[in-house]
């Protein structure tokens, strides 16, 4: 077993030592099912037989060792159009065949106000997730499109990636995607990754211990405390020093530990 397995499967050690442990949860309990645990990266059924094999490469395991990845949780197929007024609308293009209803799609998947999309010709859609990362000590979380997946058919645009710290400004995940070209559907289907999660602390050395974690009451007062604040501000980030003076000390807590 390699050096990155065993720190893999400590979990008794205190922030800032051993592996970097950051845990994973869904906050809308609905439906939980449909929605996978993250799992980390893998290049599938590589070849390792031969020794200068990409796939024994140190630098691909480390690599991939710190990129999480995020499923698609329904099979979706959409279209953009304006209706006679000229309001820009989805188009659920599967109809009765969709596998999942309209109405939960609707609650699922919108189009942001154009007065909102960085240009005007290529329109925003977010597709709101359950899934929210929580650590106790410095962590980041980048996300970032599936660039490791490939499709025969490449979407008809591209992801908005994000980077923030999960200690202090813990919140659900979304699909966020800009149209470049809205002639063209959206396709997506259920099991094939959405988006990539990277984790960064501050040591780089350290590997990633990802666990499922337990909603506390400690940690739904501070979503509570946080939740809400991008309707209200323009720049969050600005209230990340608030947040963390308001943050309980222990907020990720192994579920059935």
């Amino acid at each position: 077993m390699n050096h990155i397995a065993l720190n893999y499967m400590r979990d008794d050690t205190e922030p800032g030592q051993g592996p970097v442990q950051v845990g994973w949860l869904l906050t809308d309990p609905k439906g939980a099912v449909v929605y996978d645990p993250p799992e980390r990266l893998k290049s599938g059924a590589e070849n390792r037989a031969h020794a200068k094999s990409a796939s024994r490469c140190p630098a691909v395991i480390s690599m991939e060792a710190r990129y999480f990845v995020i499923n698609c949780p329904f099979d979706i197929h959409i279209g953009f159009g304006r209706d006679k007024t000229g309001k820009a609308t989805l188009i659920n293009r599967a109809g009765k065949a969709s596998t999942i209803r309209g109405s939960k799609l609707g609650n699922v998947l919108h189009l942001t106000n154009e007065a909102e999309w960085r240009f005007p010709d290529r329109p925003t859609i977010q597709l709101k997730l359950p899934y929210l990362f929580i650590a106790d000590e410095p962590v980041f979380v980048t996300q970032i499109s599936a660039f490791a997946h490939y499709r025969k058919t490449q979407l008809p645009g591209t992801i908005f990636g994000g980077r923030f710290p999960i200690n202090i400004w813990p919140r659900p995940l979304m699909w966020a995607f800009e149209w470049h070209d809205p002639t063209q559907d959206i396709v997506l289907r259920r099991g094939e990754p959405l988006f990539y999660c990277q984790f960064e602390s501050t040591d780089p050395s350290r590997p990633i211990q990802m666990f499922e974690a337990q909603m506390t009451p400690d940690l739904q007062g501070f979503l509570d405390h946080i939740s809400g604040a991008v309707n209200y501000v323009n720049q969050t980030f600005s209230l990340f020093k608030a947040a963390e003076r308001a943050r309980p000390e222990k907020l990720l807590t192994r579920k059935g530990g």
